[in-house]
C-alpha cells in the first residue's frame, strides 16, 4: 500500500516546519511497512491550471498518477490568507484531467488534513482543504490537525511530544479505516 504526503508549503528549506512534519509522518508510515511518496509543490513543476491546453503537461500527468495510485493521503499546508497555499490549490485543480476516467478525481481516497498557523486560525486551512477534497470525491478523516506554530516546535526546533502524539493518532486512524487493507 502506498501513502501520499502532499506538502503544499512554499518553504524549500531543509529545516522548514513542513519538512519536519512531513518527515515525521514518513517515518511513522515506513515503520508500519507502507511505501510513502512525498509530493512537494515546490519541486513539482506543475504549471498554472489551464483547461484550454491541447496536451496535459508531463508534470501534471506524473502528479495525477501519483495521487490516483495511493489510497491514503495526508495533505499539509501552512495557513495562507485564510486557506491552503494557492500553489497547492492549483495542483488540486489539475486533477480535473481525470474527470472522464471511470473513477475520477480522488474517488475512494482517504485524506488526513494538517494545517499550521502563527495564530489560532489553522482550522480555516483545514476547512478549505476539506471542501476541496470532498468536491474531488475524496473522504476526509474526521480527525484533523490544526497546529499552532508556537506550540508545534521545541526550543531546539523539533516537533513537540504533544504534536507527535497527535500525528501518531492520525496515522493510527488512517490505518484502522476500512480504506486501508493490509496485504
Amino acid at each position: 500500500m502506498r501513502v501520499l504526503l502532499f506538502n503544499g508549503s512554499l518553504d524549500r528549506r531543509e529545516g522548514a516546519t513542513s519538512e519536519k512534519i512531513s518527515k515525521y509522518f514518513e517515518e511513522i508510515f515506513l515503520a508500519e511497512g507502507l511505501s510513502v511518496d512525498v509530493f512537494r509543490v515546490t519541486d513539482s513543476g506543475v504549471p498554472l491550471f489551464d483547461a484550454t491546453l491541447n496536451k496535459v503537461p508531463n508534470a501534471v500527468d506524473r502528479m495525477n498518477i501519483m495521487f490516483r495510485e495511493t489510497t491514503l493521503q495526508v495533505w499539509l499546508t501552512p495557513l495562507y490568507h485564510g486557506g491552503m497555499t494557492g500553489v497547492m490549490k492549483n495542483c488540486l485543480d489539475w486533477l480535473e484531467c481525470s474527470a472522464k476516467m471511470p473513477s475520477p478525481y480522488l474517488t475512494g481516497k482517504l485524506i488526513g488534513l494538517v494545517c499550521w498557523a502563527d495564530g489560532v486560525q489553522a482550522m480555516q486551512g483545514i476547512n478549505g482543504m476539506d471542501d476541496v477534497a470532498k468536491a474531488l470525491r475524496g473522504w476526509t478523516l474526521p480527525y484533523s490537525l490544526p497546529m499552532q506554530r508556537k506550540q508545534l516546535l521545541t526550543v531546539e526546533g523539533e516537533l513537540t511530544l504533544e504534536y507527535k502524539e497527535r500525528i501518531d493518532k492520525m496515522v493510527r486512524l488512517l490505518l484502522c479505516s476500512p480504506f486501508y487493507k493490509k496485504s
